[in-house]
């Protein structure tokens, strides 16, 4: 939340009015986060197909994170691009196309499934570049919610490449229908956000690791670069 109305068209984001009386709320998305695990899932491990590739297990995310944490940080440097169905920030493209990058003879499959998450999280750095610019401040400590945040694996691939702690949110998965519970009862006065928000609970902790500092800034710079020299080409197999 922010206190000033403001849009940034470069970047495709901007500060709405928040539920909160006289705060703004700033908005942007990545067009694919999770569903490239499910994409990952339905069309390169399980696809239903003429290899008779069996379904996908229900412990799927599990097993695909603890594939993730066989590979090494980097993944061999075989890099992840997100953007499987264009993108809408950091920027606003609807002819790009995701996919991996300098895949070689030894890229296993654990460097593929790591490679995703890397790829996902070097999205957020590249919105948090800009989020962080647009807000004139830098985020100390980045809280985490959703379906990714129950992965472990994905908090620390989150914390190393962003270089910020994550805080990883008790009952992520509820976090959407607890803030609608918040924002009735405040409506009802039964309840103030200051009184809400300390009773909001971190599960867990993570610490960027500086060790693997050095592969991720060398590959965030890499990522960045492969949007820039390949956008017109996207542009013209993707009219």
């Amino acid at each position: 939340h922010v206190p000033f109305k403001k849009t940034d068209l470069l970047n495709n984001m901007a500060s709405l009015p928040s539920a909160i009386p006289g705060r703004y709320l700033v908005l942007n998305e990545q067009e694919a986060a999770g569903s490239c695990l499910n994409w990952l899932r339905d069309r390169v491990f399980y696809p239903e197909d003429a290899l008779g590739t069996p379904p996908a297990p229900e412990d799927v995310y599990a097993r695909f994170d603890a594939l993730a944490e066989t590979a090494a940080p980097g993944s061999g440097k075989l890099i992840f691009c997100p953007w499987l169905v264009g993108e809408r920030t950091p920027i606003e493209d609807h002819h790009v196309r995701g996919g991996w990058f300098n895949a070689s003879l030894s890229s296993s499959r654990a460097d593929m499934v790591r490679s995703v998450l890397e790829g996902v999280a070097l999205n957020s750095r590249w919105l948090l570049r800009g989020v962080e610019k647009f807000c004139k401040r830098r985020f100390e400590a980045l809280r985490i919610i959703g379906g990714g945040a129950k992965s472990a694996t994905w908090c620390q691939i989150y914390a190393d490449v962003l270089g910020r702690p994550m805080l990883q949110m008790s009952a992520p998965l509820e976090a959407g229908a607890r803030g609608a519970a918040a924002l009735a009862l405040v409506g009802l006065g039964h309840l103030d956000f200051e009184r809400f928000g300390a009773g909001v609970r971190v599960e867990r902790r993570y610490e960027p690791r500086p060790e693997n500092r050095a592969v991720y800034e060398e590959l965030f710079r890499e990522f960045t670069d492969l949007y820039k020299r390949n956008k017109v080409a996207w542009r013209r197999l993707n009219p």
